[in-house]
């Protein structure tokens, strides 16, 4: 056997192989023997076609089906003794059985040779949020308002209030629009924004009142048009009053007075901010690593990820792509998110490669300790049971292996903590 690699990118080699006759050869009359047991010709038994007429009916299938089994053989054991590491499947350009050679040209991807840049030097801000009894209190009246109870009013409605109506919609010319007929929509005022035309038409309305909404077009080719509608109720949420009582019923007995539910809210909403804080950090760290190695990434690996964003983007949207949503666009705007996924997957192995990172049995028994002092209605045995099983140990172990490959990064770099309050779009 004869191999010539020749590297034709930074992520892209080429490998010849040219076999003798006595390495190809066993594997050609295996393939031979199999075609004759299956074959069946008028005038022969099955099994005993001449091997003569086999190789004149089926030749070219018998050479591209050996071509493409002693690819797979030898490109694999080439890439173990050359230390290749494939990022794709190889692919048979072509082969060709020439003077008792077989000569077969294959194409692949390749994980690039790089030096990651020292990041030794670098220094990120971390956001340490500080909780306050005000947004403790903001957050128990947002749980309020899940149990609360809409009452009717007779006064004005006001910003936060629910307007019951019925609609009909008019076209331009101010005929009813027979089939745009709605009875008893529901108008949650406190979620329309101010300058939406209803928001601002229905608030400081009464029950009874009858108010038209005009509708501006908003395209050149589209028409005006407007809605009468008839206001049948204004309804205001009233929040139950904060008892022990309702306590227990809210969190299902597991707070028994007001001050433990108050602790509890106040655990989560750290717990909660405490994990944002350090994803928050984690994605500034990863990004300057991906701006400061404009690391060379296999398309065979952006693909991978493209195909991965586009499916979740599916299941977001309930299985498949809305009607008139194009595929091949979102491809095309999701596709630098892609690659900056793939990039980020060769720095940080190249990280676990340069610090010689690993996991084994013991660091998913340390993994599920501490996920059992999370719950501690689950038992040890089992989270590794669980942790340990085919179904399950490659998705743990890649989620070791980023702590520990974030652990080296930031006991290098530079990390100053910054207090800040909890974004108002988060307790809202």
């Amino acid at each position: 056997m004869q191999k010539n690699i020749t590297n034709v990118s930074d992520t892209e080699q080429k490998l010849e192989v040219t076999l003798s006759a006595g390495e190809f050869t066993p594997e050609m009359d295996r393939e031979i023997e199999s075609a004759r047991k299956n074959m069946q010709i008028k005038g022969f038994r099955k099994g005993h076609v001449p091997v003569a007429m086999i190789k004149k009916m089926m030749g070219p299938a018998i050479e591209a089906a050996v071509a493409e089994k002693l690819a797979s053989k030898y490109f694999a054991e080439i890439s173990e003794a050359e230390n290749i590491r494939p990022a794709s499947r190889a692919a048979l350009e072509e082969f060709s059985f020439d003077n008792d050679r077989l000569i077969i040209s294959l194409s692949y991807e390749i994980h690039p040779e790089f030096e990651l840049k020292d990041f030794s030097n670098y220094s990120f801000v971390q956001d340490i949020y500080t909780i306050s009894d005000e947004d403790v209190d903001r957050e128990i009246n947002l749980i309020l308002k899940g149990h609360g109870t809409l009452v009717p009013v007779d006064g004005p409605s006001e910003a936060k209030d629910t307007i019951i109506a019925d609609l009909v919609k008019l076209d331009a010319s101010g005929n009813v629009m027979e089939d745009q007929k709605t009875e008893n929509h529901h108008f949650n005022l406190e979620y329309l924004p101010e300058n939406n035309p209803f928001h601002k038409s229905l608030i400081g309305r009464k029950a009874g009142e009858n108010v038209t909404v005009d509708i501006e077009a908003k395209e050149e080719d589209e028409e005006a048009y407007r809605y009468e509608v008839a206001i049948k109720e204004v309804k205001r949420l009233e929040l139950p009053e904060l008892t022990d009582e309702l306590v227990k019923e809210i969190t299902r007995g597991k707070s028994e007075s007001i001050e433990a539910f108050r602790e509890d809210v106040r655990e989560q909403f750290e717990q909660y901010f405490s994990n944002k804080s350090e994803q928050d950090l984690l994605e500034s760290i990863s990004s300057k690593l991906i701006e400061e190695n404009p690391v060379p990434t296999p398309s065979a690996m952006v693909d991978s990820f493209e195909n991965t964003l586009l499916e979740n983007a599916k299941k977001q949207m309930g299985g498949k792509f809305p009607p008139g949503m194009n595929e091949s666009e979102f491809r095309g705007s999701i596709r630098p998110n892609a690659e900056k996924h793939a990039r980020w997957m060769l720095i940080s192995q190249k990280i676990a490669e340069t610090n010689k990172l690993e996991v084994n049995d013991d660091d998913i028994k340390v993994f599920a300790e501490k996920e059992a002092e999370k719950n501690p209605e689950l038992k040890v045995e089992d989270i590794i049971s669980t942790y340990t099983s085919a179904e399950f140990r490659d998705y743990i172990t890649d989620t070791i292996l980023k702590d520990k490959i974030y652990g080296i990064i930031k006991s290098s770099i530079t990390i100053n903590g910054e207090s800040k309050p909890i974004p108002e779009h988060d307790n809202a």
